[in-house]
């Protein structure tokens, strides 16, 4: 891949270069200069009934194949799966937290575009500084956001920081002072360009699928070659 204005070499996951694994209140694979794909949801996004639905369907199947869902290492041995077996659980469990986030439950302030906006300026604001932005889109109760970040704690610290400095403006908008995001973020590292590509138009392709006009969403995308 290359791209006209980098800031440092970026790239797919690499497992057999060095990654850490950094603890928060669920772990987080990180590599330096790796892609990841990273979703925000609103704190109203997903009723409780469908997240419990979720939640035990996932913890079966972990169970089926010896994995403790309870445990703090449960994504760590996640990620250990043979390939098949990993893009099996995408296809089943991230294909369906993403269908209930384009079913547009909640509140779904970012609808308006002056909210929008908060959020899309904030992650234009240090890139090619702290991080390579290359895709996002603001959804009504969601954002997908696809960046590189240069060290292994950047993605964390900078996902703190745009999550605080954005609800604190949306808040103060809305005249409230509520949670607005869920505390933790969904990332994984991009394991193939094959990935990224599917990622790249799963973004682009988001709105349609999820009923959306023009207006209701924001949506920028990097000029990268494969």
């Amino acid at each position: 891949m290359d791209t006209s204005s980098i800031v440092f070499p970026f790239h797919v996951f690499d497992q057999e270069a060095d990654f850490s694994i950094v603890q928060r209140r669920l772990p987080h694979w990180s590599q330096a200069g790796a892609i990841c794909f990273i979703t925000w949801r609103t704190d109203d996004s997903l009723p409780k009934s469908v997240l419990d639905e979720w939640h035990n369907n996932r913890s079966k199947w972990l169970g089926d194949l010896g994995i403790d869902p309870t445990s703090k290492r449960w994504r760590e041995d996640l990620q250990l799966l043979d390939s098949a077996k990993y893009q099996e659980f995408l296809s089943i469990f991230w294909n369906r937290w993403h269908d209930e986030l384009d079913a547009c439950h909640g509140a779904c302030v970012l609808r308006q575009p002056e909210l929008a906006k908060i959020v899309e300026s904030s992650l234009h604001y240090f890139d090619n500084d702290r991080y390579l932005l290359l895709e996002f889109i603001v959804m009504p109760n969601h954002v997908h956001i696809m960046a590189a970040f240069p060290d292994e704690h950047a993605m964390l610290a900078q996902c703190e920081s745009w999550k605080h400095f954005t609800a604190t403006q949306i808040n103060k908008r809305l005249k409230r002072r509520d949670r607005f995001w869920q505390k933790d973020a969904f990332d994984h590292l991009v394991r193939s360009e094959r990935q990224f590509e599917y990622l790249r138009h799963y973004i682009a392709d988001n709105p349609k699928k999820a009923g959306l006009k023009l207006g209701e969403y924001l949506h920028f995308s990097q000029n990268i070659s494969t």
